[in-house]
């Protein structure tokens, strides 16, 4: 379907509509907060209102930006949400497809934590991500291809880079590991993070004002990469832990 035909059924649909089409599926102009996880819903509401299925393109990106009021970073990291949940793909020169339906009750895994007390909320969440990374490593070694050990590589680089200069390097870390994930070759591992990433960035955000937050984990990642790049599967293991070992003990010493 051309952009024509798009812009003509958006005009329709957002925007543009009476008090009396309230029959048609609506996507609303957002408030300014939190504007990502606005845009992902509203997404899912139009896709499970509009009954769209796989194989049905989505709106292009500008008519979504008009319809949102929204810029073009935060649609492309809805996109990217949605990428990473398996449920979309891009196409170069095409369009934004849905590759299986989606709904407002499925876009996010809701978690019950209580985030009052960092300490807590931190040491709960490392149990999982101990479980979750450890698994990662070793299926990471185990799979990954030559191509994967570039990017994992370049990640590495520059999270050591960023490192040496600034001493520390949490957007860096986090790229690494998720570098790490997509060699699994297993989408869970990535969907995983993303339906939790709020949870799991928190080990990234300078946890208790410390710059220096798992600052001594920094040695072992390079000796991850070569575990994996090694196919050790045990050493992925091992190389993991010693990292998660590390951020534990600074969570319950800088805690105190």
């Amino acid at each position: 379907m051309s952009d024509q035909f798009w812009a003509g059924c958006l005009r329709k649909i957002w925007g543009t509509m009476k008090a009396n089409d309230g029959d048609r599926p609506v996507i609303r102009p957002l408030p300014a907060m939190d504007r990502a996880r606005q845009v992902t819903e509203a997404l899912a509401h139009y896709v499970e209102d509009a009954r769209l299925q796989a194989g049905d393109r989505l709106p292009a990106e500008r008519e979504l930006m008009a319809a949102l009021a929204v810029g073009r970073s935060t649609i492309r990291e809805a996109i990217r949400h949605f990428q990473a949940l398996g449920v979309i793909e891009t196409r170069k020169g095409s369009g934004t497809y849905l590759l299986k339906p989606v709904s407002r009750d499925t876009i996010h895994m809701p978690l019950s934590l209580d985030t009052t007390h960092q300490r807590d909320a931190l040491l709960q969440t490392l149990e999982v991500r101990r479980g979750i990374e450890c698994e990662a490593g070793m299926v990471a070694a185990r799979r990954r291809t030559a191509r994967d050990l570039v990017v994992i590589e370049e990640k590495l680089d520059e999270m050591e880079r960023v490192h040496i200069a600034k001493g520390t390097s949490g957007p860096e870390d986090l790229a690494f590991h998720l570098a790490v994930y997509d060699a699994t070759h297993n989408p869970l591992f990535r969907q995983l993070l993303e339906q939790m990433r709020e949870t799991f960035e928190r080990f990234w955000d300078h946890p208790f004002d410390r710059q220096d937050f798992a600052r001594r984990s920094f040695p072992f990642h390079r000796t991850l990469f070569n575990a994996i790049a090694a196919q050790d599967t045990e050493a992925a293991r091992r190389e993991t832990l010693k990292i998660l070992d590390v951020v534990e003990e600074d969570i319950k010493e800088m805690s105190r």
